[in-house]
């Protein structure tokens, strides 16, 4: 497993119900991380199943309903037992012959590219190697360290979320977001941003409290409104030997770099409700990350039709998601089966995304000594994937390849 991001570990409970017992191989960040994701997960689908079966008793419906979870909070610590923390840059045994070896990728915390080796046949054979990108982050981030440089492989499987454009300047960012909780806290409106609760929340947490420490934006309450990201910083605090250089020398400085004046963590639901009573500007951090479950969605019915609050999102927002309607403009969007208009403002920086943008991918692709015999591009959106391809097949003269889901390519 490359890291602990829901859409990379979130099926793992069906995997084990339907029957596989083998080793789960992770980094022991990844390990921990995704102990933490599948536990909110299961809680959130099991949450989600009783609402929908309360309001479909309520409005009298027939038929089949969706109030089945996909797992069970006890489904999801069946997987656990399961798990086999392994360091970065160490060869990891597989089957006879096969070999795994985890680099960082520096997208999240224990996140990592795999490289598999392989040496077959009865005289030892020829060695092939395939490495796979896993979610691959971004240069010069605060948090996380640069991701690894791989000199050599015969084949090569890319992410291409950004494959078609670049983030924001992270300079650039930081003004964006400083103007944003200004001008919100002039109009008398809260800020409110669906945040990823791995990465993403520290992330923001390590730069309002800079921001707040230099003065560019008022001491104002702050709210992490998420049991789980509490969770996750604790667990930073846990692997800070992990972390990039920057963080680090705030905990040798004797900083936490998640905390600062004004920040209350909720983590009940009861505190979650007392938001609403709160009077003056706020800013609000709660998952998830594209308004797809959680808490978010409270705070978004409070707030979205009120002009003078802001919906800001520091993350990707993949198609049919409630965070993607909203960013494109939807006039009105359904949240708990109700409809709300949208009022609020509605603002996006790329710059704190966790994944490489396009010409860091280039750059990456750039350090490989010799070029693979093949490149796949996947996790990306059609045209992302296109973009890149394009780029890629151009200036470095590689064969490039975007596989559909069920293709099974020959490694020969």
């Amino acid at each position: 497993m490359t890291h602990a991001h829901l859409d990379h570990c979130g099926l793992l409970p069906r995997l084990v119900k339907d029957g596989f017992h083998g080793p789960i191989i992770a980094t022991a960040p990844t390990a921990d991380l995704a102990r933490i994701v599948l536990l909110d997960s299961a809680h959130i689908q099991e949450e989600d199943a009783s609402f929908k079966k309360k309001r479909h008793l309520k409005e009298g419906r027939q038929g089949p309903h969706p109030e089945i979870p996909l797992y069970t909070v006890a489904e999801a610590g069946a997987v656990f037992p399961l798990f086999r923390p392994v360091p970065y840059e160490t060869d990891v045994p597989l089957a006879p012959g096969f070999r795994a070896r985890f680099h960082d990728a520096g997208h999240i915390l224990g996140s990592a590219m795999i490289e598999l080796g392989y040496r077959g046949g009865a005289g030892g054979g020829e060695a092939r190697s395939v490495v796979f990108s896993g979610d691959i982050g971004q240069r010069d981030r605060p948090l996380v360290r640069d991701p690894s440089i791989v000199e050599r492989a015969d084949f090569v499987v890319l992410e291409s979320t950004y494959g078609d454009r670049e983030h924001d300047d992270p300079g650039d960012s930081i003004e964006i977001l400083v103007r944003i909780i200004n001008e919100t806290i002039d109009r008398g409106g809260n800020v409110v941003i669906p945040v990823f609760a791995v990465e993403r929340a520290q992330e923001l947490l390590f730069e309002l409290g800079r921001l707040i420490r230099d003065r560019r934006i008022p001491r104002l309450l702050t709210i992490l409104d998420s049991p789980m990201a509490i969770e996750v910083t604790e667990l930073f605090d846990r692997y800070r030997g992990d972390l990039d250089e920057e963080a680090q020398a705030l905990y040798k400085a004797g900083h936490s770099p998640f905390q600062f004046a004004g920040l209350k963590l909720f983590r009940t639901s009861e505190e979650s409700k007392t938001v609403n009573r709160i009077r003056g500007s706020c800013l609000i951090l709660a998952g998830s990350g594209m308004a797809a479950g959680g808490r978010i969605k409270h705070h978004l019915m409070a707030n979205i039709e009120r002009p003078e609050s802001t919906v800001l999102f520091v993350g990707y927002q993949a198609r049919h998601t409630l965070g993607r309607q909203i960013l494109e403009g939807a006039p009105e969007v359904r949240i708990n089966g109700r409809m709300f208009r949208v009022r609020a403002r509605v603002a996006q920086i790329h710059g704190f995304s966790g994944h490489a943008g396009q010409n860091d991918l280039i750059r990456w692709l750039g350090t490989f000594r010799t070029p693979p015999r093949r490149l796949f591009l996947t996790h990306g959106e059609a045209e992302a994937s296109a973009a890149l391809a394009e780029r890629v097949r151009r200036e470095l003269g590689w064969t490039v390849e975007i596989p559909d889901y069920g293709d099974a390519p020959d490694l020969d």
